[in-house]
Protein backbone atom coordinates (compact mmCIF):
# COMPACT_ATOMS: atom_id res chain seq x y z
CA UNK A 1 0.00 0.00 0.00
CA UNK A 2 1.49 3.34 -1.07
CA UNK A 3 1.88 6.35 1.25
CA UNK A 4 -0.47 9.27 0.99
CA UNK A 5 0.96 12.70 -0.10
CA UNK A 6 0.69 13.87 3.52
CA UNK A 7 2.63 10.87 4.79
CA UNK A 8 5.25 11.34 2.09
CA UNK A 9 5.67 15.00 3.01
CA UNK A 10 5.89 14.20 6.72
CA UNK A 11 8.54 11.59 6.02
CA UNK A 12 10.49 14.05 3.91
CA UNK A 13 10.28 16.73 6.63
CA UNK A 14 11.42 14.17 9.19
CA UNK A 15 14.44 13.27 7.09
CA UNK A 16 15.34 16.94 6.65
CA UNK A 17 14.91 17.57 10.36
CA UNK A 18 17.11 14.56 11.15
CA UNK A 19 19.81 15.78 8.78
CA UNK A 20 19.77 19.29 10.26
CA UNK A 21 19.79 17.91 13.81
CA UNK A 22 22.70 15.61 12.95
CA UNK A 23 24.55 18.52 11.41
CA UNK A 24 23.95 20.64 14.50
CA UNK A 25 25.20 17.90 16.82
CA UNK A 26 28.41 17.47 14.80
CA UNK A 27 29.43 21.12 14.40
CA UNK A 28 30.83 23.32 17.15
CA UNK A 29 32.10 26.36 15.28
CA UNK A 30 29.19 28.88 14.88
CA UNK A 31 30.41 30.06 11.50
CA UNK A 32 30.84 26.51 10.24
CA UNK A 33 27.33 25.65 11.42
CA UNK A 34 25.79 28.65 9.64
CA UNK A 35 27.71 28.11 6.42
CA UNK A 36 26.73 24.43 6.34
CA UNK A 37 23.05 25.18 6.98
CA UNK A 38 22.73 27.86 4.30
CA UNK A 39 24.38 25.54 1.78
CA UNK A 40 22.09 22.50 2.33
CA UNK A 41 18.71 24.00 3.33
CA UNK A 42 17.80 25.44 -0.09
CA UNK A 43 17.98 21.98 -1.65
CA UNK A 44 16.21 20.30 1.27
CA UNK A 45 13.33 22.83 1.31
CA UNK A 46 13.11 23.49 -2.41
CA UNK A 47 14.35 27.09 -2.44
CA UNK A 48 17.08 28.90 -4.37
CA UNK A 49 19.00 30.69 -1.61
CA UNK A 50 19.35 30.99 2.14
CA UNK A 51 20.76 33.71 4.40
CA UNK A 52 21.40 33.95 8.13
CA UNK A 53 21.78 37.27 9.90
CA UNK A 54 22.64 37.63 13.60
CA UNK A 55 21.50 40.35 15.97
CA UNK A 56 24.38 42.61 17.00
CA UNK A 57 23.71 43.63 20.62
CA UNK A 58 25.95 46.68 20.24
CA UNK A 59 24.02 48.24 17.33
CA UNK A 60 20.72 46.36 17.71
CA UNK A 61 20.93 45.59 13.97
CA UNK A 62 21.03 42.33 12.01
CA UNK A 63 24.46 41.64 10.54
CA UNK A 64 25.33 38.96 8.00
CA UNK A 65 26.34 35.60 9.47
CA UNK A 66 26.30 33.33 6.38
CA UNK A 67 24.64 33.14 2.95
CA UNK A 68 24.43 30.98 -0.14
CA UNK A 69 22.79 31.51 -3.55
CA UNK A 70 22.78 35.35 -3.60
CA UNK A 71 25.23 38.04 -4.68
CA UNK A 72 27.47 40.17 -2.48
CA UNK A 73 25.67 43.30 -3.69
CA UNK A 74 22.36 41.94 -2.39
CA UNK A 75 23.91 40.98 0.97
CA UNK A 76 25.70 44.31 1.49
CA UNK A 77 22.57 46.47 1.36
CA UNK A 78 21.98 48.61 4.41
CA UNK A 79 18.25 47.97 4.85
CA UNK A 80 17.35 44.30 5.29
CA UNK A 81 13.55 44.80 5.05
CA UNK A 82 10.79 47.10 6.15
CA UNK A 83 10.54 48.13 9.78
CA UNK A 84 7.20 46.31 10.10
CA UNK A 85 8.66 43.03 8.87
CA UNK A 86 11.74 43.31 11.11
CA UNK A 87 9.57 44.14 14.12
CA UNK A 88 7.47 41.00 13.52
CA UNK A 89 10.55 38.83 13.19
CA UNK A 90 12.15 40.44 16.26
CA UNK A 91 8.98 39.52 18.15
CA UNK A 92 9.51 35.87 17.17
CA UNK A 93 6.97 35.62 14.36
CA UNK A 94 7.73 34.21 10.85
CA UNK A 95 6.91 36.44 7.85
CA UNK A 96 6.13 34.94 4.42
CA UNK A 97 6.23 37.27 1.41
CA UNK A 98 4.73 35.66 -1.71
CA UNK A 99 5.73 38.48 -4.05
CA UNK A 100 8.50 40.89 -3.05
CA UNK A 101 7.27 43.31 -5.70
CA UNK A 102 4.35 44.12 -3.42
CA UNK A 103 6.62 45.04 -0.48
CA UNK A 104 6.12 48.64 0.70
CA UNK A 105 9.85 48.91 1.48
CA UNK A 106 11.42 50.25 -1.69
CA UNK A 107 15.12 49.47 -1.01
CA UNK A 108 14.26 45.83 -0.26
CA UNK A 109 11.94 45.64 -3.28
CA UNK A 110 14.53 47.00 -5.70
CA UNK A 111 17.32 44.83 -4.29
CA UNK A 112 15.14 41.73 -4.69
CA UNK A 113 14.24 42.73 -8.25
CA UNK A 114 17.92 43.12 -9.21
CA UNK A 115 18.70 39.75 -7.62
CA UNK A 116 15.69 38.04 -9.25
CA UNK A 117 14.16 37.10 -5.92
CA UNK A 118 10.38 36.71 -6.00
CA UNK A 119 9.29 34.99 -2.75
CA UNK A 120 10.89 35.23 0.72
CA UNK A 121 10.24 33.40 3.97
CA UNK A 122 11.77 35.26 6.96
CA UNK A 123 12.12 33.17 10.14
CA UNK A 124 13.30 34.26 13.60
CA UNK A 125 16.30 32.38 15.04
CA UNK A 126 15.77 32.22 18.77
CA UNK A 127 17.10 30.47 21.83
CA UNK A 128 15.22 30.25 25.13
CA UNK A 129 12.66 32.78 23.91
CA UNK A 130 15.24 35.38 22.87
CA UNK A 131 15.64 36.26 19.18
CA UNK A 132 19.31 36.08 18.22
CA UNK A 133 19.00 36.27 14.42
CA UNK A 134 16.92 35.70 11.29
CA UNK A 135 17.02 33.00 8.63
CA UNK A 136 15.63 33.62 5.14
CA UNK A 137 14.65 31.22 2.38
CA UNK A 138 14.51 32.91 -1.04
CA UNK A 139 13.03 31.63 -4.30
CA UNK A 140 13.30 33.03 -7.80
CA UNK A 141 9.90 31.56 -8.69
CA UNK A 142 6.73 32.68 -7.06
CA UNK A 143 5.84 30.40 -4.21
CA UNK A 144 3.16 30.28 -1.58
CA UNK A 145 4.49 28.92 1.69
CA UNK A 146 1.88 26.79 3.41
CA UNK A 147 1.31 26.88 7.13
CA UNK A 148 2.95 23.47 7.54
CA UNK A 149 6.00 24.62 5.55
CA UNK A 150 6.27 27.77 7.63
CA UNK A 151 5.95 25.80 10.87
CA UNK A 152 8.53 23.31 9.71
CA UNK A 153 10.96 26.02 8.57
CA UNK A 154 10.37 27.83 11.84
CA UNK A 155 11.26 24.66 13.74
CA UNK A 156 14.44 24.39 11.67
CA UNK A 157 15.28 28.02 12.47
CA UNK A 158 14.86 27.24 16.16
CA UNK A 159 17.25 24.32 15.71
CA UNK A 160 19.67 26.76 14.11
CA UNK A 161 19.27 28.96 17.19
CA UNK A 162 20.07 25.97 19.40
CA UNK A 163 23.01 25.10 17.17
CA UNK A 164 24.36 28.64 17.34
CA UNK A 165 23.87 28.74 21.11
CA UNK A 166 25.58 25.37 21.54
CA UNK A 167 28.39 26.39 19.23
CA UNK A 168 28.71 29.67 21.07
CA UNK A 169 28.85 27.89 24.43
CA UNK A 170 31.37 25.43 23.05
CA UNK A 171 33.42 28.31 21.70
CA UNK A 172 33.19 30.05 25.06
CA UNK A 173 34.44 26.90 26.77
CA UNK A 174 37.32 26.71 24.31
CA UNK A 175 37.93 30.41 24.87
CA UNK A 176 37.91 29.92 28.63
CA UNK A 177 40.43 27.09 28.31
CA UNK A 178 42.59 29.31 26.08
CA UNK A 179 42.22 32.18 28.53
CA UNK A 180 43.14 29.90 31.42
CA UNK A 181 46.32 28.89 29.61
CA UNK A 182 47.10 32.53 28.89
CA UNK A 183 46.43 33.49 32.52
CA UNK A 184 48.87 30.78 33.58
CA UNK A 185 51.45 31.95 31.04
CA UNK A 186 51.09 35.60 32.05
CA UNK A 187 51.15 34.64 35.73
CA UNK A 188 54.35 32.69 35.21
CA UNK A 189 55.95 35.60 33.41
CA UNK A 190 54.97 38.34 35.87
CA UNK A 191 55.90 36.20 38.86
CA UNK A 192 59.30 35.31 37.42
CA UNK A 193 60.67 38.74 38.28
CA UNK A 194 60.49 41.36 40.99
CA UNK A 195 61.19 44.19 38.57
CA UNK A 196 58.03 46.31 38.77
CA UNK A 197 58.52 48.00 35.39
CA UNK A 198 59.01 44.64 33.68
CA UNK A 199 55.82 43.24 35.25
CA UNK A 200 53.75 46.25 34.20
CA UNK A 201 55.07 46.19 30.64
CA UNK A 202 54.42 42.46 30.32
CA UNK A 203 50.78 42.92 31.30
CA UNK A 204 50.06 45.89 29.01
CA UNK A 205 51.58 44.09 26.03
CA UNK A 206 50.12 40.59 26.49
CA UNK A 207 46.61 41.41 27.73
CA UNK A 208 45.37 43.37 24.68
CA UNK A 209 46.93 40.78 22.38
CA UNK A 210 44.91 38.03 24.07
CA UNK A 211 41.70 40.09 23.83
CA UNK A 212 42.23 41.16 20.21
CA UNK A 213 42.58 44.78 21.29
CA UNK A 214 45.17 47.36 20.31
CA UNK A 215 45.96 49.38 23.43
CA UNK A 216 46.25 49.02 27.18
CA UNK A 217 47.06 51.19 30.18
CA UNK A 218 47.75 50.51 33.84
CA UNK A 219 47.15 53.22 36.39
CA UNK A 220 48.06 52.67 40.04
CA UNK A 221 46.98 54.52 43.15
CA UNK A 222 49.88 56.39 44.75
CA UNK A 223 50.33 55.08 48.34
CA UNK A 224 50.65 58.53 49.90
CA UNK A 225 48.16 60.63 47.93
CA UNK A 226 45.81 57.91 46.57
CA UNK A 227 46.09 59.70 43.24
CA UNK A 228 45.70 57.57 40.12
CA UNK A 229 48.99 57.68 38.22
CA UNK A 230 49.88 56.19 34.82
CA UNK A 231 52.32 53.33 35.43
CA UNK A 232 52.53 51.62 32.01
CA UNK A 233 50.98 51.78 28.54
CA UNK A 234 51.07 50.01 25.18
CA UNK A 235 49.81 50.85 21.68
CA UNK A 236 48.75 54.42 22.48
CA UNK A 237 50.12 57.81 21.47
CA UNK A 238 51.77 60.23 23.88
CA UNK A 239 49.15 62.82 22.99
CA UNK A 240 46.35 60.50 24.04
CA UNK A 241 48.07 59.48 27.27
CA UNK A 242 48.56 63.13 28.24
CA UNK A 243 44.95 64.14 27.58
CA UNK A 244 44.20 64.80 31.27
CA UNK A 245 42.93 63.21 34.46
CA UNK A 246 40.79 60.09 34.09
CA UNK A 247 39.97 59.57 37.76
CA UNK A 248 36.66 61.41 37.27
CA UNK A 249 35.45 59.22 34.40
CA UNK A 250 32.59 56.96 35.46
CA UNK A 251 34.24 53.86 34.00
CA UNK A 252 37.33 54.54 36.10
CA UNK A 253 35.30 55.37 39.22
CA UNK A 254 33.34 52.12 38.96
CA UNK A 255 36.50 50.13 38.30
CA UNK A 256 38.10 51.64 41.41
CA UNK A 257 35.02 50.48 43.30
CA UNK A 258 35.84 46.93 42.20
CA UNK A 259 33.43 46.60 39.25
CA UNK A 260 34.52 45.73 35.66
CA UNK A 261 33.15 48.13 33.05
CA UNK A 262 32.72 47.15 29.37
CA UNK A 263 31.77 49.87 26.86
CA UNK A 264 31.00 48.69 23.33
CA UNK A 265 30.69 52.19 21.84
CA UNK A 266 32.74 54.88 23.54
CA UNK A 267 31.75 57.59 21.05
CA UNK A 268 28.56 58.63 22.81
CA UNK A 269 28.81 56.83 26.14
CA UNK A 270 28.47 59.10 29.18
CA UNK A 271 30.88 56.91 31.15
CA UNK A 272 33.70 58.33 29.01
CA UNK A 273 34.80 61.98 29.15
CA UNK A 274 37.43 62.39 26.42
CA UNK A 275 35.34 61.48 23.36
CA UNK A 276 37.34 63.68 20.98
CA UNK A 277 40.67 62.23 22.11
CA UNK A 278 39.33 58.70 21.70
CA UNK A 279 38.02 59.55 18.23
CA UNK A 280 41.44 60.87 17.17
CA UNK A 281 43.09 57.76 18.63
CA UNK A 282 40.61 55.55 16.78
CA UNK A 283 39.29 53.86 19.93
CA UNK A 284 35.85 52.33 19.57
CA UNK A 285 35.44 50.04 22.59
CA UNK A 286 36.80 49.91 26.12
CA UNK A 287 37.10 47.46 29.00
CA UNK A 288 38.16 48.67 32.45
CA UNK A 289 38.90 46.18 35.25
CA UNK A 290 40.10 46.80 38.82
CA UNK A 291 43.51 45.63 40.00
CA UNK A 292 42.90 43.99 43.35
CA UNK A 293 45.10 42.65 46.12
CA UNK A 294 43.18 40.90 48.91
CA UNK A 295 40.00 42.86 48.12
CA UNK A 296 41.94 46.12 48.09
CA UNK A 297 41.82 47.98 44.76
CA UNK A 298 45.28 49.35 43.95
CA UNK A 299 44.70 50.47 40.37
CA UNK A 300 42.87 50.07 37.06
CA UNK A 301 43.66 48.28 33.80
CA UNK A 302 41.97 49.62 30.66
CA UNK A 303 41.93 47.60 27.43
CA UNK A 304 41.18 49.67 24.30
CA UNK A 305 39.98 48.32 20.94
CA UNK A 306 39.98 50.16 17.61
CA UNK A 307 37.12 47.99 16.37
CA UNK A 308 33.67 48.25 17.87
CA UNK A 309 33.02 45.10 19.84
CA UNK A 310 31.26 43.69 22.84
CA UNK A 311 33.48 42.15 25.51
CA UNK A 312 31.88 38.87 26.56
CA UNK A 313 31.73 37.42 30.04
CA UNK A 314 34.68 35.12 29.35
CA UNK A 315 36.80 38.05 28.18
CA UNK A 316 35.84 40.17 31.19
CA UNK A 317 36.61 37.28 33.54
CA UNK A 318 39.94 36.73 31.78
CA UNK A 319 40.92 40.40 32.07
CA UNK A 320 39.86 40.40 35.74
CA UNK A 321 41.93 37.25 36.41
CA UNK A 322 45.00 38.79 34.76
CA UNK A 323 44.43 41.96 36.79
CA UNK A 324 44.26 39.92 39.99
CA UNK A 325 47.40 37.94 39.14
CA UNK A 326 49.09 41.15 38.09
CA UNK A 327 47.95 42.87 41.28
CA UNK A 328 49.71 40.31 43.45
CA UNK A 329 52.86 40.54 41.33
CA UNK A 330 52.73 44.36 41.33
CA UNK A 331 52.31 44.39 45.11
CA UNK A 332 55.24 42.00 45.57
CA UNK A 333 57.40 43.98 43.17
CA UNK A 334 56.45 47.29 44.81
CA UNK A 335 57.24 45.83 48.23
CA UNK A 336 60.55 44.51 46.92
CA UNK A 337 61.32 47.93 45.45
CA UNK A 338 60.57 49.57 48.79
CA UNK A 339 62.72 47.01 50.61
CA UNK A 340 65.52 47.51 48.09
CA UNK A 341 65.25 51.27 48.49
CA UNK A 342 65.29 50.85 52.25
CA UNK A 343 68.36 48.62 52.04
CA UNK A 344 70.05 51.13 49.76
CA UNK A 345 69.27 53.85 52.26
CA UNK A 346 70.58 51.67 55.07
CA UNK A 347 73.73 50.97 53.05
CA UNK A 348 74.14 54.68 52.40
CA UNK A 349 73.62 55.41 56.08
CA UNK A 350 76.05 52.64 57.01
CA UNK A 351 78.58 54.02 54.56
CA UNK A 352 78.05 57.52 55.94
CA UNK A 353 78.37 56.20 59.50
CA UNK A 354 81.41 54.18 58.48
CA UNK A 355 83.03 57.28 57.01
CA UNK A 356 82.36 59.15 60.23
CA UNK A 357 83.74 56.27 62.30
CA UNK A 358 86.82 56.07 60.09
CA UNK A 359 87.38 59.78 60.66
CA UNK A 360 87.57 59.16 64.41
CA UNK A 361 91.25 59.32 65.34
CA UNK A 362 91.15 56.86 68.28
CA UNK A 363 90.81 53.18 67.48
CA UNK A 364 87.22 51.94 67.71
CA UNK A 365 85.70 48.47 68.00
CA UNK A 366 82.12 47.25 68.24
CA UNK A 367 81.74 43.83 69.88
CA UNK A 368 78.47 41.85 70.04
CA UNK A 369 77.11 40.13 73.14
CA UNK A 370 78.82 36.89 72.09
CA UNK A 371 82.23 38.56 72.18
CA UNK A 372 82.80 38.84 68.41
CA UNK A 373 83.96 41.95 66.57
CA UNK A 374 81.26 43.34 64.27
CA UNK A 375 82.85 46.68 63.39
CA UNK A 376 86.34 48.19 63.41
CA UNK A 377 87.34 51.61 62.19
CA UNK A 378 90.22 52.49 59.90
CA UNK A 379 92.45 53.65 62.77
CA UNK A 380 92.20 50.23 64.46
CA UNK A 381 92.89 48.33 61.24
CA UNK A 382 95.94 50.46 60.42
CA UNK A 383 97.30 50.25 63.99
CA UNK A 384 97.04 46.46 63.99
CA UNK A 385 98.02 45.90 60.36
CA UNK A 386 94.85 43.94 59.51
CA UNK A 387 92.07 44.12 56.94
CA UNK A 388 88.41 44.51 57.77
CA UNK A 389 87.70 40.98 56.54
CA UNK A 390 90.27 39.56 58.94
CA UNK A 391 88.92 41.42 61.97
CA UNK A 392 85.16 41.06 61.51
CA UNK A 393 83.89 37.99 63.33
CA UNK A 394 87.14 37.60 65.28
CA UNK A 395 86.88 36.77 68.98
CA UNK A 396 87.54 39.80 71.17
CA UNK A 397 90.31 37.95 73.04
CA UNK A 398 92.30 37.80 69.83
CA UNK A 399 92.29 41.58 69.38
CA UNK A 400 92.95 42.47 73.01
CA UNK A 401 96.25 40.94 74.12
CA UNK A 402 98.34 42.74 76.73
CA UNK A 403 101.26 42.04 79.05
CA UNK A 404 98.81 42.06 81.92
CA UNK A 405 96.66 39.28 80.37
CA UNK A 406 93.05 39.29 79.14
CA UNK A 407 91.82 40.31 82.60
CA UNK A 408 92.83 43.88 81.83
CA UNK A 409 90.61 43.97 78.71
CA UNK A 410 87.39 45.90 79.50
CA UNK A 411 84.76 44.37 77.17
CA UNK A 412 84.21 41.10 79.10
CA UNK A 413 83.69 43.15 82.26
CA UNK A 414 81.06 45.31 80.53
CA UNK A 415 79.23 42.22 79.23
CA UNK A 416 79.08 40.87 82.78
CA UNK A 417 78.36 44.04 84.77
CA UNK A 418 76.60 46.14 82.13
CA UNK A 419 78.61 49.16 83.33
CA UNK A 420 81.16 51.30 81.53
CA UNK A 421 84.76 50.20 82.17
CA UNK A 422 88.00 52.07 81.46
CA UNK A 423 91.51 50.61 81.88
CA UNK A 424 95.07 51.71 81.01
CA UNK A 425 97.45 49.15 79.50
CA UNK A 426 101.12 49.35 78.60
CA UNK A 427 103.24 47.27 76.29
CA UNK A 428 106.71 47.38 74.80
CA UNK A 429 106.87 48.03 71.07
CA UNK A 430 109.68 48.60 68.59
CA UNK A 431 110.05 52.29 69.46
CA UNK A 432 109.73 51.76 73.21
CA UNK A 433 106.94 51.41 75.73
CA UNK A 434 103.45 52.50 74.77
CA UNK A 435 100.43 53.18 76.94
CA UNK A 436 96.76 52.73 75.86
CA UNK A 437 93.48 53.68 77.50
CA UNK A 438 90.66 51.24 76.61
CA UNK A 439 87.16 52.55 77.40
CA UNK A 440 84.20 50.20 76.84
CA UNK A 441 80.57 51.43 76.84
CA UNK A 442 77.48 49.16 76.67
CA UNK A 443 74.71 49.50 74.05
CA UNK A 444 71.44 48.18 75.45
CA UNK A 445 68.22 46.84 73.98
CA UNK A 446 64.82 48.24 74.94
CA UNK A 447 64.66 45.60 77.66
CA UNK A 448 67.96 46.79 79.13
CA UNK A 449 70.14 43.87 78.00
CA UNK A 450 73.63 44.57 76.69
CA UNK A 451 73.57 43.87 72.96
CA UNK A 452 76.81 45.50 71.84
CA UNK A 453 79.86 47.05 73.48
CA UNK A 454 81.66 50.00 71.92
CA UNK A 455 85.34 50.17 72.83
CA UNK A 456 87.47 53.24 72.18
CA UNK A 457 91.25 52.77 72.36
CA UNK A 458 93.29 55.93 72.87
CA UNK A 459 97.09 55.98 72.56
CA UNK A 460 98.41 57.71 75.71
CA UNK A 461 102.09 57.26 74.82
CA UNK A 462 102.70 60.84 73.73
CA UNK A 463 100.82 62.10 76.77
CA UNK A 464 102.80 59.84 79.09
CA UNK A 465 106.11 60.88 77.57
CA UNK A 466 105.16 64.53 77.82
CA UNK A 467 104.30 64.00 81.49
CA UNK A 468 107.73 62.37 82.04
CA UNK A 469 109.43 65.27 80.30
CA UNK A 470 107.49 67.71 82.45
CA UNK A 471 108.51 65.77 85.60
CA UNK A 472 112.13 65.75 84.45
CA UNK A 473 111.94 69.47 83.79
CA UNK A 474 110.49 70.08 87.25
CA UNK A 475 113.23 67.94 88.74
CA UNK A 476 115.85 69.94 86.80
CA UNK A 477 114.39 73.21 87.96
CA UNK A 478 114.56 71.99 91.57
CA UNK A 479 118.16 70.91 91.18
CA UNK A 480 119.13 74.24 89.61
CA UNK A 481 117.36 76.21 92.33
CA UNK A 482 119.01 74.04 95.01
CA UNK A 483 122.44 74.49 93.39
CA UNK A 484 122.01 78.27 93.25
CA UNK A 485 120.90 78.36 96.90
CA UNK A 486 123.83 76.19 98.03
CA UNK A 487 126.29 78.28 95.96
CA UNK A 488 124.92 81.48 97.48
CA UNK A 489 125.16 80.11 101.04
CA UNK A 490 128.70 78.81 100.50
CA UNK A 491 129.97 81.96 98.80
CA UNK A 492 129.47 84.20 101.86
CA UNK A 493 131.81 82.32 104.28
CA UNK A 494 134.01 81.28 101.35
CA UNK A 495 134.74 84.84 100.29
CA UNK A 496 135.37 85.84 103.93
CA UNK A 497 137.81 82.96 104.45
CA UNK A 498 139.54 83.64 101.13
CA UNK A 499 139.96 87.31 101.92
CA UNK A 500 141.38 86.56 105.36
CA UNK A 501 143.79 83.99 103.91
CA UNK A 502 145.03 86.42 101.27
CA UNK A 503 145.67 89.12 103.94
CA UNK A 504 147.56 86.63 106.12
CA UNK A 505 149.66 85.60 103.14
CA UNK A 506 150.90 89.17 102.76
CA UNK A 507 151.92 89.40 106.43
CA UNK A 508 153.78 86.03 106.70
CA UNK A 509 157.54 85.86 106.41
CA UNK A 510 157.86 82.16 107.20
CA UNK A 511 158.33 80.25 103.93
CA UNK A 512 156.81 77.00 105.12
CA UNK A 513 153.74 78.68 106.63
CA UNK A 514 153.35 80.77 103.47
CA UNK A 515 153.30 77.64 101.30
CA UNK A 516 150.57 76.10 103.45
CA UNK A 517 148.53 79.29 103.35
CA UNK A 518 148.78 79.49 99.56
CA UNK A 519 147.54 75.89 99.32
CA UNK A 520 144.52 76.92 101.40
CA UNK A 521 143.95 79.93 99.12
CA UNK A 522 144.03 77.72 95.95
CA UNK A 523 141.49 75.30 97.43
CA UNK A 524 139.25 78.17 98.46
CA UNK A 525 139.48 79.56 94.92
CA UNK A 526 138.59 76.07 93.50
CA UNK A 527 135.55 76.00 95.74
CA UNK A 528 134.65 79.46 94.42
CA UNK A 529 134.83 78.12 90.84
CA UNK A 530 132.45 75.30 91.83
CA UNK A 531 129.92 77.64 93.43
CA UNK A 532 130.07 79.86 90.33
CA UNK A 533 129.22 76.83 88.16
CA UNK A 534 126.42 75.90 90.55
CA UNK A 535 124.97 79.41 90.37
CA UNK A 536 124.97 79.46 86.53
CA UNK A 537 123.52 75.91 85.97
CA UNK A 538 120.82 75.55 83.21
CA UNK A 539 120.96 71.75 83.00
CA UNK A 540 122.75 68.77 84.35
CA UNK A 541 123.84 65.22 83.71
CA UNK A 542 124.63 62.53 86.21
CA UNK A 543 127.69 60.39 86.64
CA UNK A 544 128.56 57.29 88.61
CA UNK A 545 130.08 57.97 92.03
CA UNK A 546 130.54 55.13 94.51
CA UNK A 547 128.64 51.84 94.11
CA UNK A 548 125.13 52.58 92.84
CA UNK A 549 125.32 56.24 93.89
CA UNK A 550 125.11 58.81 91.14
CA UNK A 551 126.03 62.46 91.46
CA UNK A 552 125.73 65.55 89.27
CA UNK A 553 128.56 66.15 86.89
CA UNK A 554 129.28 69.87 87.25
CA UNK A 555 131.78 69.69 84.43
Amino acid sequence: MSDTPQQDRDRRYLLVFQQVTKLISMAHDPRAVMETIVSILPELLGSDACTIRLLDPDTDAFVLGAAAGVSREYLDRHDVDSAETMDLVSAGRPVATEDVATSPHRPFREAARREGVVSVLTLPISYQGKVTGIMRLLTRNRRVFSGEEIDFAHALAEQVGIALANASMFRQLEQQVDFLKEVQAISKMVNSTLDLDSILQTIVELLPRSLRAQGCTIRLLAPQSSRLELAASFGLSKRYLERGEVAGEENTVRALQGEPVAIANVEHDSRVLYHEHMRREGIKSLLAVPIKVSREVIGVIRILARERRTFGAAEINFASAVAEVGGAAIKNAATYRQITLLFNQIEEHEQFLGNIIDCIRPQLLVVDKNGHVVMANKAFLEANGKSEGEVLGMAYGQVCRTEDGEGSCPVPQVLVTGQMVSVVQSQVEEDGRHWYERSATPMRTNSGEVEYVIEVIRDLTAQRRLEEEQAERSKLEGVIELAGTVAHEINTPLFAALGTAQLMEADLDDQESGDDLRTIIRNLQAIGDLTRKMATMTGYRGKQYVGETRIIDLG
